[in-house]
């Protein structure tokens, strides 16, 4: 062992240390919350390919839900931003911006558990074909739509501890 490793070391037993004092928890660990979200929320149907990209996604990472406890109401807007102009006054490079404002209720409830908004954004290119700038915008919504997924996702996991009261 060099002489270099041994604060890095005395670095990693400090922050486990500290991270075991604050009553940290594994969201998928024993008397982690994150069981309980397993196939037990259902999003309202999709009825675009955006919000379909959207379910998609988020059933992936929760499952979907056989005997749901609670909905998940959502609401995604986006907007489109020119980003870059060529010497000829075209338009090379878009942003799609994306924001999100979700809502967990218990199922036949309209009582709100968690609720939230997220955004994001993605780009593309536009210097192609018609097709190819087309399939380029509807490849970046539908990862516009699996990163705003991932985010509720990740807010659902980490206050999954106040759905399970």
């Amino acid at each position: 062992m060099s002489s270099s490793d041994i604060p890095r070391r005395a670095l990693l037993t400090v922050a486990l240390v500290a991270l075991a004092g604050c009553g940290f928890t594994p969201v998928y660990g024993p008397g982690g919350g994150g069981a309980a979200l397993r196939a037990a929320i259902r999003p309202t149907e999709p009825d675009t390919d955006l919000t379909f990209a959207f379910v998609r996604q988020f059933e992936e990472r929760l499952g979907r839900a056989v005997v749901p406890m609670w909905e998940l109401d959502y609401t995604i807007v986006t907007s489109d931003e020119a980003l870059a102009i060529d010497g000829s006054n075209n338009i090379t490079r878009y942003n799609i911006e994306g924001w999100i404002d979700w809502t967990v209720t218990p199922v036949g409830s309209s009582s709100v558990m968690l609720s939230g908004r997220d955004s994001t954004f993605t780009s593309y290119s536009a210097t192609g074909s018609t097709i190819s700038t087309l399939e380029s915008e509807r490849d970046a919504q539908r990862r516009l739509a699996r990163i705003l997924a991932d985010k509720v996702v990740t807010r659902l996991l980490a206050e999954a501890a106040t759905l399970a009261q």
